[in-house]
Protein backbone atom coordinates (compact mmCIF):
# COMPACT_ATOMS: atom_id res chain seq x y z
CA UNK A 1 0.00 0.00 0.00
CA UNK A 2 0.86 3.49 -1.23
CA UNK A 3 0.58 6.52 0.45
CA UNK A 4 -1.96 7.65 -2.28
CA UNK A 5 -3.87 4.83 -2.01
CA UNK A 6 -4.61 4.93 1.75
CA UNK A 7 -7.96 5.32 3.14
CA UNK A 8 -8.97 9.03 3.60
CA UNK A 9 -8.41 10.77 7.15
CA UNK A 10 -7.13 7.04 8.41
CA UNK A 11 -3.68 7.18 10.01
CA UNK A 12 -1.51 4.84 8.36
CA UNK A 13 0.21 4.01 11.88
CA UNK A 14 -3.86 2.14 12.29
CA UNK A 15 -3.52 -0.02 8.72
CA UNK A 16 -3.76 -3.31 9.31
CA UNK A 17 -0.57 -3.42 5.80
CA UNK A 18 1.71 -1.45 8.12
CA UNK A 19 1.45 -3.99 10.96
CA UNK A 20 5.58 -4.44 10.43
CA UNK A 21 6.18 -0.96 10.78
CA UNK A 22 4.69 -0.82 14.27
CA UNK A 23 6.28 -4.14 15.76
CA UNK A 24 8.07 -1.97 18.34
CA UNK A 25 6.40 0.67 19.66
CA UNK A 26 8.98 3.98 20.05
CA UNK A 27 8.61 6.93 22.10
CA UNK A 28 10.01 9.36 19.37
CA UNK A 29 8.47 8.64 16.22
CA UNK A 30 7.74 10.45 13.13
CA UNK A 31 4.34 9.51 11.48
CA UNK A 32 4.76 7.16 8.38
CA UNK A 33 3.02 9.63 6.13
CA UNK A 34 5.74 12.07 5.88
CA UNK A 35 8.20 9.49 4.10
CA UNK A 36 5.65 8.14 2.52
CA UNK A 37 4.40 11.54 0.75
CA UNK A 38 8.11 12.55 0.57
CA UNK A 39 9.07 8.88 -1.39
CA UNK A 40 5.82 9.36 -3.74
CA UNK A 41 6.94 12.07 -4.76
CA UNK A 42 10.82 10.77 -5.69
CA UNK A 43 9.52 7.05 -6.80
CA UNK A 44 9.66 7.37 -10.22
CA UNK A 45 13.34 8.18 -9.88
CA UNK A 46 14.06 4.88 -8.18
CA UNK A 47 16.10 6.69 -5.40
CA UNK A 48 18.37 5.00 -3.07
CA UNK A 49 17.27 6.31 0.64
CA UNK A 50 19.25 7.45 3.62
CA UNK A 51 17.81 8.25 7.07
CA UNK A 52 21.64 9.25 9.53
CA UNK A 53 19.16 8.87 12.04
CA UNK A 54 17.15 6.05 11.94
CA UNK A 55 15.36 5.24 14.79
CA UNK A 56 12.65 2.30 14.77
CA UNK A 57 13.38 2.27 10.88
CA UNK A 58 9.74 4.40 9.53
CA UNK A 59 11.87 5.99 6.70
CA UNK A 60 13.15 2.00 5.79
CA UNK A 61 9.52 0.84 5.91
CA UNK A 62 8.29 3.18 3.58
CA UNK A 63 11.05 2.70 1.26
CA UNK A 64 10.42 -1.15 1.80
CA UNK A 65 7.00 -0.49 0.48
CA UNK A 66 8.06 1.23 -2.96
CA UNK A 67 10.61 -1.41 -3.38
CA UNK A 68 13.06 1.62 -3.06
CA UNK A 69 16.42 0.75 -1.60
CA UNK A 70 17.47 1.98 1.61
CA UNK A 71 20.06 2.88 4.27
CA UNK A 72 19.68 3.14 7.86
CA UNK A 73 22.34 4.48 10.86
CA UNK A 74 21.66 5.04 14.61
CA UNK A 75 23.80 4.52 17.64
CA UNK A 76 21.41 2.89 19.56
CA UNK A 77 21.31 -0.60 19.48
CA UNK A 78 17.38 -0.62 20.19
CA UNK A 79 16.63 1.45 17.11
CA UNK A 80 19.31 -0.43 14.99
CA UNK A 81 17.46 -4.13 16.43
CA UNK A 82 13.68 -2.61 15.44
CA UNK A 83 14.68 -0.74 12.06
CA UNK A 84 16.14 -3.93 10.69
CA UNK A 85 13.02 -5.70 11.29
CA UNK A 86 11.57 -3.39 8.52
CA UNK A 87 13.91 -4.47 5.92
CA UNK A 88 13.70 -8.39 6.97
CA UNK A 89 11.72 -11.12 5.06
CA UNK A 90 10.90 -14.41 6.28
CA UNK A 91 7.94 -16.82 6.40
CA UNK A 92 5.67 -16.39 9.42
CA UNK A 93 6.40 -19.61 11.33
CA UNK A 94 10.40 -18.91 10.82
CA UNK A 95 11.21 -16.74 14.02
CA UNK A 96 8.07 -18.44 16.49
CA UNK A 97 10.03 -21.73 15.32
CA UNK A 98 13.16 -19.76 16.57
CA UNK A 99 11.53 -18.63 19.43
CA UNK A 100 10.31 -22.23 20.29
CA UNK A 101 13.67 -23.65 19.70
CA UNK A 102 15.46 -21.13 22.23
CA UNK A 103 13.11 -21.19 25.11
CA UNK A 104 13.14 -25.11 25.05
CA UNK A 105 16.74 -25.27 24.72
CA UNK A 106 18.72 -22.22 26.45
CA UNK A 107 18.91 -22.49 30.30
CA UNK A 108 19.64 -18.85 30.93
CA UNK A 109 22.94 -18.32 33.02
CA UNK A 110 21.72 -14.78 33.65
CA UNK A 111 18.38 -13.80 35.42
CA UNK A 112 18.37 -10.76 37.20
CA UNK A 113 16.99 -11.09 40.70
CA UNK A 114 16.74 -6.88 41.78
CA UNK A 115 13.28 -5.72 43.36
CA UNK A 116 11.95 -4.16 39.55
CA UNK A 117 12.43 -7.61 38.11
CA UNK A 118 10.78 -9.29 40.18
CA UNK A 119 7.72 -7.10 40.23
CA UNK A 120 7.95 -6.86 36.83
CA UNK A 121 7.85 -10.24 35.31
CA UNK A 122 6.05 -13.15 36.68
CA UNK A 123 9.37 -15.81 37.39
CA UNK A 124 8.09 -18.52 34.64
CA UNK A 125 8.06 -15.64 32.13
CA UNK A 126 11.38 -14.08 32.59
CA UNK A 127 12.96 -17.03 32.78
CA UNK A 128 11.41 -17.82 29.10
CA UNK A 129 12.60 -13.68 28.55
CA UNK A 130 16.16 -14.44 29.69
CA UNK A 131 16.16 -17.96 27.19
CA UNK A 132 15.18 -15.62 24.28
CA UNK A 133 18.09 -13.12 25.45
CA UNK A 134 20.40 -15.71 25.69
CA UNK A 135 19.75 -17.43 22.71
CA UNK A 136 19.84 -14.50 20.76
CA UNK A 137 23.01 -12.89 21.47
CA UNK A 138 24.63 -16.08 20.87
CA UNK A 139 23.40 -16.93 17.43
CA UNK A 140 26.25 -17.19 15.20
CA UNK A 141 25.08 -15.59 12.41
CA UNK A 142 21.96 -12.67 12.25
CA UNK A 143 19.13 -14.18 9.71
CA UNK A 144 15.92 -12.13 8.63
CA UNK A 145 13.88 -14.34 11.31
CA UNK A 146 16.19 -13.46 14.03
CA UNK A 147 15.72 -10.30 13.34
CA UNK A 148 12.14 -9.98 13.23
CA UNK A 149 11.63 -12.22 16.34
CA UNK A 150 14.21 -9.84 18.11
CA UNK A 151 12.02 -7.12 17.34
CA UNK A 152 9.32 -8.81 18.17
CA UNK A 153 10.32 -9.35 21.38
CA UNK A 154 11.17 -5.89 22.09
CA UNK A 155 8.00 -5.05 21.29
CA UNK A 156 5.93 -7.46 23.78
CA UNK A 157 8.80 -6.41 26.74
CA UNK A 158 6.44 -4.04 28.34
CA UNK A 159 3.59 -2.83 28.10
CA UNK A 160 -0.43 -2.65 29.44
CA UNK A 161 -1.73 -5.61 30.87
CA UNK A 162 -5.31 -6.33 29.07
CA UNK A 163 -8.36 -7.29 31.22
CA UNK A 164 -8.41 -10.60 29.83
CA UNK A 165 -5.61 -12.53 29.65
CA UNK A 166 -6.01 -14.58 26.52
CA UNK A 167 -5.53 -11.11 25.03
CA UNK A 168 -2.23 -10.33 26.73
CA UNK A 169 0.04 -8.69 23.87
CA UNK A 170 3.41 -7.76 26.33
CA UNK A 171 5.09 -9.69 29.14
CA UNK A 172 5.25 -7.08 31.92
CA UNK A 173 2.95 -5.93 34.80
CA UNK A 174 1.77 -3.14 33.82
CA UNK A 175 3.61 -0.73 32.17
CA UNK A 176 4.32 2.09 29.55
CA UNK A 177 4.27 0.44 25.81
CA UNK A 178 6.86 3.03 24.30
CA UNK A 179 9.25 3.68 26.87
CA UNK A 180 10.45 2.02 30.21
CA UNK A 181 9.99 3.32 33.60
CA UNK A 182 12.35 3.90 35.96
CA UNK A 183 12.87 0.62 38.66
CA UNK A 184 12.33 2.22 41.92
CA UNK A 185 9.19 4.57 40.42
CA UNK A 186 7.81 1.44 38.57
CA UNK A 187 8.20 -0.18 41.77
CA UNK A 188 6.39 2.19 44.05
CA UNK A 189 3.78 2.01 41.22
CA UNK A 190 3.23 -1.60 41.58
CA UNK A 191 3.21 -1.55 45.54
CA UNK A 192 0.55 1.05 46.05
CA UNK A 193 -1.83 -0.91 43.47
CA UNK A 194 -1.04 -3.83 44.70
CA UNK A 195 -0.47 -5.01 40.98
CA UNK A 196 1.04 -8.68 40.39
CA UNK A 197 3.52 -9.46 37.31
CA UNK A 198 0.69 -11.90 35.43
CA UNK A 199 2.04 -15.68 34.13
CA UNK A 200 2.44 -14.79 30.62
CA UNK A 201 3.09 -17.33 27.40
CA UNK A 202 5.54 -15.85 26.10
CA UNK A 203 4.90 -17.83 22.76
CA UNK A 204 1.48 -17.16 22.00
CA UNK A 205 2.13 -13.36 22.91
CA UNK A 206 4.88 -13.68 20.09
CA UNK A 207 2.84 -15.59 17.50
CA UNK A 208 0.10 -12.95 18.06
CA UNK A 209 2.33 -10.18 17.11
CA UNK A 210 4.28 -12.24 14.43
CA UNK A 211 1.35 -13.73 12.71
CA UNK A 212 0.09 -9.62 12.15
CA UNK A 213 3.03 -8.99 10.22
CA UNK A 214 1.14 -8.19 6.48
CA UNK A 215 3.78 -8.45 3.59
CA UNK A 216 6.53 -10.28 5.90
CA UNK A 217 7.26 -12.82 3.17
CA UNK A 218 7.21 -10.17 0.38
CA UNK A 219 10.99 -9.98 -0.56
CA UNK A 220 12.48 -6.65 0.38
CA UNK A 221 14.89 -4.81 -2.10
CA UNK A 222 17.46 -4.74 0.43
CA UNK A 223 19.09 -6.52 3.52
CA UNK A 224 18.87 -5.96 7.00
CA UNK A 225 22.73 -5.46 6.85
CA UNK A 226 22.05 -1.92 5.43
CA UNK A 227 20.70 -0.80 8.68
CA UNK A 228 24.28 0.23 10.27
CA UNK A 229 25.48 0.42 14.37
CA UNK A 230 26.94 3.83 14.34
CA UNK A 231 27.11 7.44 14.45
CA UNK A 232 26.67 9.36 11.95
CA UNK A 233 29.22 11.96 12.63
CA UNK A 234 31.77 9.70 12.43
CA UNK A 235 33.06 9.50 8.40
CA UNK A 236 34.04 5.57 9.13
CA UNK A 237 30.40 4.33 9.40
CA UNK A 238 29.73 5.91 6.11
CA UNK A 239 32.27 3.53 4.72
CA UNK A 240 29.75 0.93 4.82
CA UNK A 241 27.42 2.74 3.23
CA UNK A 242 27.82 1.20 -0.44
CA UNK A 243 25.38 2.63 -3.08
CA UNK A 244 25.25 6.57 -3.06
CA UNK A 245 22.28 8.19 -1.62
CA UNK A 246 19.59 10.64 -3.22
CA UNK A 247 17.18 11.09 -1.12
CA UNK A 248 17.87 11.58 2.88
CA UNK A 249 14.98 11.71 4.97
CA UNK A 250 15.48 12.02 9.23
CA UNK A 251 14.40 13.53 12.23
CA UNK A 252 17.27 14.14 14.04
CA UNK A 253 17.30 13.76 18.03
CA UNK A 254 15.37 16.93 19.68
CA UNK A 255 17.72 19.59 20.81
CA UNK A 256 17.35 19.28 24.27
CA UNK A 257 16.44 15.81 24.80
CA UNK A 258 18.70 13.40 26.24
CA UNK A 259 16.88 10.91 27.56
CA UNK A 260 16.74 8.30 24.71
CA UNK A 261 18.93 5.66 26.16
CA UNK A 262 17.67 6.06 29.54
CA UNK A 263 13.79 5.33 28.05
CA UNK A 264 14.91 2.28 26.48
CA UNK A 265 16.69 0.46 29.00
CA UNK A 266 14.96 -2.52 29.66
CA UNK A 267 14.81 -2.93 25.88
CA UNK A 268 18.69 -2.24 26.13
CA UNK A 269 19.02 -5.05 28.74
CA UNK A 270 17.27 -7.61 26.52
CA UNK A 271 20.17 -6.59 23.84
CA UNK A 272 22.95 -7.42 26.21
CA UNK A 273 22.82 -3.96 28.25
CA UNK A 274 22.86 -3.95 32.05
CA UNK A 275 19.83 -4.76 34.28
CA UNK A 276 20.21 -1.42 35.20
CA UNK A 277 20.16 2.40 34.14
CA UNK A 278 23.45 3.78 32.84
CA UNK A 279 23.06 7.28 32.87
CA UNK A 280 26.12 7.94 30.56
CA UNK A 281 25.12 9.66 27.31
CA UNK A 282 27.23 7.90 24.41
CA UNK A 283 27.65 9.28 21.03
CA UNK A 284 24.88 11.14 20.22
CA UNK A 285 25.04 14.72 19.31
CA UNK A 286 26.16 17.40 21.66
CA UNK A 287 23.39 18.92 23.18
CA UNK A 288 26.03 21.30 25.07
CA UNK A 289 24.44 24.67 23.43
CA UNK A 290 23.02 25.38 20.57
CA UNK A 291 26.24 25.75 18.25
CA UNK A 292 27.94 22.83 19.13
CA UNK A 293 24.79 21.21 18.69
CA UNK A 294 24.43 23.00 15.19
CA UNK A 295 28.13 22.09 14.58
CA UNK A 296 27.58 18.26 15.73
CA UNK A 297 24.50 18.06 12.84
CA UNK A 298 26.74 19.93 10.59
CA UNK A 299 29.04 16.74 10.94
CA UNK A 300 26.50 14.92 9.61
CA UNK A 301 25.18 16.66 6.55
CA UNK A 302 28.71 16.84 5.68
CA UNK A 303 29.25 13.16 5.87
CA UNK A 304 26.08 12.44 3.71
CA UNK A 305 26.95 14.86 0.96
CA UNK A 306 30.49 12.90 1.16
CA UNK A 307 28.85 9.73 0.30
CA UNK A 308 26.02 10.94 -2.20
CA UNK A 309 27.38 10.81 -6.29
CA UNK A 310 28.27 14.80 -6.85
CA UNK A 311 26.90 14.64 -10.44
CA UNK A 312 23.38 13.74 -8.74
CA UNK A 313 20.83 16.26 -6.98
CA UNK A 314 20.90 15.11 -3.57
CA UNK A 315 17.58 15.90 -1.74
CA UNK A 316 17.52 16.19 2.41
CA UNK A 317 13.83 16.32 4.32
CA UNK A 318 14.67 16.63 7.70
CA UNK A 319 12.26 16.93 10.31
CA UNK A 320 13.64 19.06 13.44
CA UNK A 321 12.00 19.72 16.21
CA UNK A 322 13.09 21.75 20.18
CA UNK A 323 11.50 19.89 23.38
CA UNK A 324 9.22 23.19 24.69
CA UNK A 325 11.48 23.89 27.84
CA UNK A 326 15.07 24.12 25.56
CA UNK A 327 13.33 27.70 24.04
CA UNK A 328 15.26 27.95 21.62
CA UNK A 329 14.59 28.88 17.80
CA UNK A 330 14.28 25.55 16.11
CA UNK A 331 15.06 27.07 12.24
CA UNK A 332 17.89 28.94 13.24
CA UNK A 333 19.82 25.99 14.73
CA UNK A 334 18.73 24.08 11.24
CA UNK A 335 20.13 26.61 8.99
CA UNK A 336 23.38 27.21 11.14
CA UNK A 337 23.92 23.39 11.21
CA UNK A 338 23.52 23.72 6.63
CA UNK A 339 26.29 26.42 7.26
CA UNK A 340 28.64 24.29 9.41
CA UNK A 341 28.36 21.42 7.00
CA UNK A 342 30.55 23.95 5.05
CA UNK A 343 28.46 21.93 1.97
CA UNK A 344 27.01 24.47 -0.52
CA UNK A 345 22.85 23.72 0.17
CA UNK A 346 19.86 25.32 -0.87
CA UNK A 347 16.68 25.96 1.10
CA UNK A 348 13.75 24.90 -0.37
CA UNK A 349 10.89 24.72 1.80
CA UNK A 350 10.42 25.32 5.65
CA UNK A 351 7.06 24.07 6.92
CA UNK A 352 5.49 23.74 9.94
CA UNK A 353 5.12 19.84 10.75
CA UNK A 354 1.80 18.44 12.86
CA UNK A 355 2.33 18.48 16.40
CA UNK A 356 4.44 15.87 17.61
CA UNK A 357 0.85 14.75 19.65
CA UNK A 358 -0.74 14.23 16.31
CA UNK A 359 -1.41 10.58 15.97
CA UNK A 360 0.83 9.26 18.62
CA UNK A 361 -0.31 5.80 20.69
CA UNK A 362 1.11 6.88 23.69
CA UNK A 363 0.19 4.58 26.97
CA UNK A 364 0.02 6.83 29.81
CA UNK A 365 -0.46 4.96 32.07
CA UNK A 366 2.94 5.54 34.28
CA UNK A 367 3.84 9.18 32.15
CA UNK A 368 2.60 13.21 33.63
CA UNK A 369 1.07 15.13 30.35
CA UNK A 370 3.38 17.16 28.94
CA UNK A 371 3.56 19.78 26.15
CA UNK A 372 4.17 18.66 22.59
CA UNK A 373 7.37 19.43 20.51
CA UNK A 374 7.28 22.18 18.06
CA UNK A 375 8.42 20.80 14.59
CA UNK A 376 9.57 21.91 11.33
CA UNK A 377 9.76 20.27 7.76
CA UNK A 378 12.84 21.12 5.64
CA UNK A 379 13.54 20.23 2.09
CA UNK A 380 16.86 21.30 0.98
CA UNK A 381 19.16 20.14 -1.98
CA UNK A 382 22.69 20.46 -2.38
CA UNK A 383 23.66 23.42 -4.89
Amino acid sequence: MTHNTRTKNVALAYSKENALNAICPYFTMFPLEYPAKVLNKHRKERPVVLDPFCGRGTTLFAARTLGLAAWGIDTSPVAVAIARAKLASCDTEEPLRLAERLISEVDPSEIPDTAFFRSAYHRDTLRNVCALREGLLNLGAETDASAILRAAALGCLHGPVPKHMENAGYFSNQMPRTYASKPDYAVRFWKERKLKAPRIDVIRVLRRKIERLVGLEQESPCPISQVLHGDAQSVEVFRSVSTAPSVVITSPPYYGMRTYVQDQWLRNWFLGGPDFIDYSAGPQLDHGGQSVFATSLGRVWRNIADSADSSETLHMYVRFGIIPSAAVDAKSIFKNSLEESGVPWRLVSTRPAKSADAGKRQADQMKAESAAAVEFDFHVERV
